[in-house]
């Protein structure tokens, strides 16, 4: 773990000089939900010295809470320090538009749920004459690489991933389904590697006795699944009393997550359960200053536990593959099963595996650079704009439709109620006839890992089909 932490003198140093115009730009981050609040401000605030930046939330459905906010906020750079204390109340998409239409930035990060992302983008391409550069992208793991991810955002000019892995398996699946979106590398920014794993920000010492166990809200999904790991998280907390065993959670009661959680580990755990098996929310960067090791399924928190030196275990007893979001830790000594945790057998991540899954040189990075580039072509008048992949007819009403299903609630238009009542009855039968002919459709095998699933596949056949 040595290595990977020691390179984080270097992260903030790799930009060559020439890549540094002297310029200022002016760049706004859009963010709604928990995951992709803490991914923009994070990503922008790694952003070179020469961008001002300013960042909006975006009033959804799935909009995280002030507290949410507050915690995806916490370690940023001077330029949004201020956050983590005074979050953005969040503003309507008319609202942001708008502003972005009276008062064009060089450059717009969108970081946003995916209909949400396409709405905006939409907007952004038919409302602001002189518009902005648009930048996208995914928080967290993103491979195997999921055509849904690249349709919702084709039309940016510029999608960001984080690792060399995800670069190709998403060049390879737009390609497949006829797009070319550009694709840009950068270092996960809340996984920078780090020196913080035997300090604290004063220089003392922590404690070191926590397991944290980092949960999602949709991996496993099934009940009984989630009901098994309380029961080791249990089993772990009797068999070594000197530690804390923390389900860390990402939302409380009440509060909306990026995935829907319909069986939150809080109402699993039992009333019985040993004193040192707590739930707690929080940011992750404080529980790993104090972790033994982190333990999930497959979050992210895993590669922030890595570049923080903590060991970590990555939990295979439901399997590996796409809907699991854990086949990238294959190769990295990571996984594990409940019968490692009990005992406490945690891992330490394989040197070959780093480079080519998110722990690159910080010299590979190059989303700012052409981020750049796509801004002095918008000076010049030469920023091209890039097709949609979605083909459907429908005009406005297909428009609002869109729109609804993007903002539910929070979209009061008239045209957004009529095509709510036009539309579902129709998406309702389309799914009707779509279950019928799969169910109709003898069994096929799924392809190798580096190319499309099935569900991607049918995704592009479908976009043909329109």
């Amino acid at each position: 773990m040595t290595d990977v932490a020691d390179s984080s003198t270097v992260a903030l140093e790799a930009r060559p000089a020439s890549a540094v115009p002297t310029r200022r730009r002016r760049v706004v981050g859009l963010v709604d939900t928990d995951s992709f609040a803490k991914w923009g401000a994070h990503l922008l605030a790694t952003a070179p010295a020469h961008w001002d930046l300013e960042l909006l939330t975006v009033r959804t459905p799935r909009t995280a809470s002030r507290a949410q906010l507050r915690s995806a906020f916490r370690g940023l750079d001077a330029r949004l320090a201020h956050l983590a204390s005074r979050p953005p109340e969040p503003t309507d998409v008319d609202v942001v538009v708008r502003r972005l239409r009276e008062d064009p930035p060089d450059a717009v990060l969108v970081a946003l749920i995916g209909p949400v992302a396409e709405l905006v983008v939409d907007q952004v391409h038919r409302r602001v004459r002189d518009r902005p550069v648009l930048v996208t992208g995914l928080p967290g793991i993103s491979y195997p690489a999921k055509w849904k991810g690249v349709f919702l955002r084709a039309r940016a000019d510029l999608f960001v991933l984080h690792s060399h892995r995800e670069v190709r398996a998403y060049e390879d699946l737009a390609r497949t389904g006829g797009l070319e979106p550009a694709f840009a590398l950068a270092t996960l920014p809340f996984a920078r590697p780090t020196h913080t794993r035997g300090t604290r920000s004063g220089g003392a010492t922590p404690v070191r006795d926590s397991v944290v166990f980092a949960a999602q809200p949709s991996v496993p999904s099934d009940r009984a699944e989630r009901q098994r790991i309380v029961h080791w998280l249990t089993a772990t907390a009797i068999a070594h009393p000197e530690w804390r065993v923390v389900v860390k959670i990402r939302a409380t009661t009440g509060e909306q997550q990026t995935h829907r959680e319909e069986h939150p580990y809080a109402e699993l755990v039992p009333a019985d359960a040993p004193a040192n098996l707590v739930v707690e929310s929080g940011p992750m960067a404080e529980h790993l200053a104090r972790a033994v090791a982190l333990v999930t399924v497959s979050s992210t928190a895993v590669l922030e536990a890595v570049a923080a030196g903590v060991p970590a275990l990555t939990l295979t007893d439901f399997g590996v593959g796409p809907q699991l979001i854990n086949e990238v830790f294959e190769g990295s000594g990571l996984p594990g099963d409940a019968s490692d945790l009990i005992a406490g057998r945690f891992r330490t991540v394989r040197p070959e595996w780093l480079r080519d899954n998110h722990f690159h040189p910080p010299s590979d990075d190059d989303w700012a650079v052409r981020a750049d580039d796509l801004m002095l072509q918008r000076d010049d008048g030469r920023l091209v704009d890039r097709p949609a992949a979605r083909r459907s007819r429908g005009g406005a009403l297909r428009r609002a439709w869109e729109r609804k299903n993007a903002l539910g609630r929070d979209d009061r238009s008239f045209l957004g109620s009529v095509a709510l009542v036009v539309g579902t009855p129709v998406r309702r039968t389309k799914q009707v006839v779509r279950r019928v002919v799969r169910a109709s459709r003898p069994g096929s095998p799924v392809g190798g890992r580096e190319g499309l699933r099935d569900r991607d596949q049918q995704l592009v056949a479908r976009r043909y089909a329109r």
